[in-house]
């Protein structure tokens, strides 16, 4: 089938009264636009039979495609399966592979298993069943008139396994949808506005059947870039020239792509080179060193932080004079950059990063209000300090502190590496 449309139903209580957030549907919508299949409704719902059967049917009158998250766990209140079970005139019959899938997975936790857990491996006897090596709940695929409805566990780790493995690579095959190749450029350290303008006659340059997506959030900004049609070599060929030329209008900006994160490409500068790093943490309480120990492998290249928050500390553990603390602030060049002076030289690493600020939402004075952050990056060839002026929104300042942080660190270990002393 040429030209798919696509809906995506999620079921559950808990996320009508706002108590979970729906990451679901937005993981599914991205990642069906990356093969070309447009979703065009996205529905939340109680785990009602009788919403279930009303929102199925409306969306396979409008669309080619639906998929459905939530509502088969073992519990009574999920109702899903036996609900499509009666929509689609089936009877539920015993899946052995199923079984012995859900036997295995809990014992390799030690979870004995009970009659709910047997009962999951009990399918409708005409849908395409989805093996589910992250969970017990298995998917189920049933087909209609040449049209597809795919359900699968609410879960986010077990969708995400499900489609990635399954179903993906099975719709692929059953919707021929045209050549579609992505590309997410990663960068920091530039705000989404100044960004446009500085890119705007290279985004207006790009060749026929090419665009460009702007997704912003705290810190980050994803360029995405998207070929439709013709040739795939020839288009990732194009696509590689597009960002060489972007490298060349932005070329600090750019720390990486496809979804690599900032803390992630710092681990890779440091493996590459044999160096470490420190943190010395005050306004951000250990945001960074969190980010950083977040990457696998992280303790070959990372050995520690100390979280300064209260001025003593910072004069006892990292050895700020109370002096420049009392003249300057807590919140100053003289005193981050001592901070992080002392984590490398008593932490023993080759860097060492440290940032003092006001997170808010109180704190702030007119001369230093809510947002001010001063950012230090030390190393053997010298120490560096600069000031952001973030905003009044507490998280946002302590995620962009962190991710601002790392970014001087990134440009630090390049101009380094490269031969070059960094300019501050």
């Amino acid at each position: 089938m040429m030209n798919p449309t696509a809906e995506i139903i999620t079921i559950g209580d808990e996320i009508l009264i706002g108590q979970t957030i729906d990451t679901n549907a937005a993981w599914v919508g991205e990642h069906l636009s990356e093969i070309g299949i447009p979703v065009n409704r996205i529905i939340s719902i109680s785990d009602q039979p009788g919403e279930i059967r009303l929102s199925l049917q409306e969306s396979l009158n409008r669309s080619d495609l639906v998929l459905i998250t939530g509502g088969l766990g073992p519990t009574n209140d999920d109702r899903t399966k036996k609900t499509l079970c009666d929509f689609f005139q089936s009877r539920l019959i015993p899946d052995p592979i199923i079984l012995q899938d859900i036997e295995q997975l809990l014992a390799s936790r030690n979870v004995p298993v009970n009659p709910l857990n047997r009962d999951q491996a009990l399918v409708p006897d005409n849908c395409r069943v989805i093996r589910n090596q992250a969970g017990t709940a298995p998917g189920m695929w049933f087909e209609r008139e040449g049209k597809v409805v795919i359900s699968m566990p609410g879960v986010p780790y077990e969708m995400i396994s499900m489609m990635e493995s399954s179903v993906i690579p099975a719709l692929k095959d059953v919707f021929k949808v045209p050549v579609i190749l992505q590309r997410t450029i990663m960068i920091t350290g530039i705000a989404e506005s100044v960004l446009a303008s500085r890119i705007r006659t290279w985004e207006k340059n790009l060749p026929a059947g090419f665009s460009l997506a702007y997704l912003p959030s705290p810190g980050i900004v994803k360029l995405r870039i998207t070929a439709r049609g013709g040739d795939a070599g020839a288009k990732l060929t194009e696509i590689d020239g597009l960002i060489h030329s972007l490298r060349e209008i932005i070329p600090d900006a750019i720390y990486g792509y496809d979804e690599i994160t900032l803390e992630e490409t710092i681990g890779q500068l440091l493996m590459a080179n044999g160096l470490t790093v420190v943190t010395a943490e005050s306004c951000t309480g250990g945001a960074i060193a969190s980010l950083i120990t977040g990457v696998p492998g992280s303790s070959s290249w990372y050995l520690g932080s100390i979280v300064a928050y209260a001025n003593d500390l910072k004069e006892k553990l990292l050895g700020v004079e109370p002096d420049s603390i009392s003249r300057f602030g807590a919140v100053s060049r003289e005193v981050v950059e001592q901070m992080a002076i002392q984590a490398r030289i008593r932490m023993g690493a080759d860097y060492a990063i440290a940032v003092s600020g006001i997170a808010g939402p109180d704190g702030g004075t007119a001369d230093k209000p809510v947002g001010t952050v001063w950012i230090a990056v030390s190393g053997a060839s010298g120490t560096g300090s600069e000031l952001f002026r973030f905003g009044e929104h507490r998280g946002r300042n302590i995620r962009k502190a962190s991710l601002a942080a790392l970014n001087m660190l990134r440009i630090r270990i390049l101009k380094e590496t490269a031969g070059t002393r960094p300019k501050y």
